[in-house]
């Protein structure tokens, strides 16, 4: 492998490993706080739509980027409504919620996308995402551990029963948890398509659900999550790299290539998601 292609391989990771960190850091304030949340993948994607409609509606990238966070927070109320309020389980509210941004993001973009007039979408720099992203974990892990409202998050999703006893709300703290939620996909989301150019239909390909196996794999823990992240994007920028290379002198498929980070992922949580201990209040009302 040559020089230039380390650099490709390098520069690659770091592209596609921070989506996926800024959106399991999603997961883990959402599932630290004790709601399941299958749904990643449905808030990146509506907010990769909302970021791309807006931004070539009004040509502000900082507008677009505030519409996509706020497509995924929306999304991330309606999951705590359901799961909290209505009692439905989670499980099935997050299906339901990717259901409903696969269906919806198609549907807005065919409606009101023109795609004879689009031009460039205004974006932000992929540097800052990618500041943003690499730096999210470290201040995760200091709030978590040193902060009040860390220690009322890791309550409500360790056991809340004991949190209300303690004068804490675990239905309060979940909100805002999911509220948190949302923005970290909505910016995960935003990042895709800025680094696209524009919205393409189904373009988070499955992104959120890699990012909640790396959530499962790091153990709930933000740090070894960012690293899981950062494996999963190096497959993901290692196949863009190996397309149209031989392997052993045999032709080998474009298809075997792309396979690779979801292979990487199966065979990773195969290996590793056992030794992984869930919140244990997860999942509980």
């Amino acid at each position: 492998m040559t020089d230039s292609m380390l650099w490709v391989l390098l520069v690659g990771t770091v592209t596609l490993a921070s989506p996926l960190i800024l959106a399991a850091m999603g997961g883990y304030v959402s599932e630290r706080g004790g709601i399941v949340n299958i749904a990643l993948e449905g808030k990146m994607l509506a907010a990769c739509a909302a970021t791309s409609l807006v931004g070539f509606a009004t040509r502000n990238a900082w507008l677009a980027l505030g519409c996509g966070a706020a497509a995924a927070v929306l999304l991330a109320w309606t999951h705590w409504l359901l799961t909290q309020r209505f009692r439905v389980d989670a499980v099935v509210s997050g299906m339901a919620l990717n259901a409903l941004a696969f269906g919806a993001t198609n549907f807005f973009d065919k409606r009101f996308t023109d795609p004879t007039h689009i031009g460039d979408m205004p974006r932000l720099p992929l540097g800052a995402y990618q500041a943003l992203a690499f730096l999210l974990p470290l201040a995760l892990a200091y709030a978590v551990g040193r902060t009040r409202a860390g220690v009322r998050l890791l309550a409500s999703g360790s056991d809340p029963d004991k949190a209300r006893q303690m004068g804490v709300e675990p239905i309060v703290v979940r909100f805002w948890a999911q509220t948190v939620t949302g923005v970290f996909c909505g910016v995960a989301g935003a990042m895709i398509v800025t680094n696209a150019g524009r919205f393409v239909d189904n373009m988070t390909a499955g992104r959120g659900f890699i990012a909640l196996a790396a959530l499962i794999l790091g153990g709930w823990r933000p740090i070894p999550v960012a690293l899981a992240c950062l494996f999963f994007g190096f497959a993901e920028a290692l196949q863009l790299v190996l397309q149209g290379t031989d392997l052993l002198g045999a032709k080998i498929p474009v298809e075997f290539w792309q396979s690779l980070p979801y292979l990487a992922t199966i065979l990773a949580l195969a290996g590793f998601a056992g030794k992984s201990r869930a919140p244990a209040g997860l999942g509980k009302v």
